[in-house]
């Protein structure tokens, strides 16, 4: 085992969470690169949960309208390579996403199967590097916006956007995956 301990700010974050949320939990941080950066368990060490982090920090569109920067609270930017989400190890992918304006993170947190499945659904199968926009509104939605004209995402702050592949709100904050697992 080399010695390496070194973590980056989102597996920092994901591990402060978790470790203040679910104090009975345990956070291991594995010696080498496999593709699973953090590994968390239940309180007897018995049932495991891998987790991928993904960090970014807060890309709140400078350009874009007032209402739409008004009514986010943390845009993220991610470029994904679609061969390592196909052969992931991982059970979830965790995206983190801090709003440096709010003081609050952000956690997208959904099994690689469906990442995959919906970078396609809406970017297409090539298997060229996908680049992401996870937005989160203040009213507690998530969105991948990559790609949407300004209307959209428009409607998107004032929440009357729709779109089933686009739409990631039920993996924000989305803890209660990793609880049902850890039972």
């Amino acid at each position: 085992m080399k010695p390496m301990f070194t973590v980056h700010v989102g597996e920092y974050l994901v591990g402060a969470y978790i470790e203040r949320v679910y104090p009975r939990w345990n956070v291991w941080i594995p010696s080498k690169d496999t593709g699973v950066d953090l590994l968390v368990s239940d309180a007897r060490n018995r049932k495991t949960v891998s987790l991928q982090v993904k960090f970014s920090k807060d890309f709140n569109p400078s350009h874009a309208s007032p209402l739409l920067q008004d009514r986010l609270l943390a845009a993220g930017w991610w470029t994904h390579d679609s061969r390592k989400i196909q052969n992931s190890s991982a059970d979830f992918w965790v995206f983190v996403l801090p709003s440096f304006v709010e003081k609050e993170t952000s956690f997208i947190i959904l099994p690689p199967t469906e990442l995959l499945r919906r970078l396609r659904a809406i970017h297409g199968r090539s298997n060229k590097r996908v680049h992401s926009y996870l937005r989160v509104t203040k009213t507690g939605r998530c969105w991948e916006a990559r790609g949407l004209a300004n209307a959209d995402q428009e409607l998107v702050a004032l929440d009357r956007y729709s779109d089933e592949d686009r739409d990631f709100t039920a993996f924000l904050n989305a803890w209660g995956q990793i609880e049902r697992k850890l039972r």
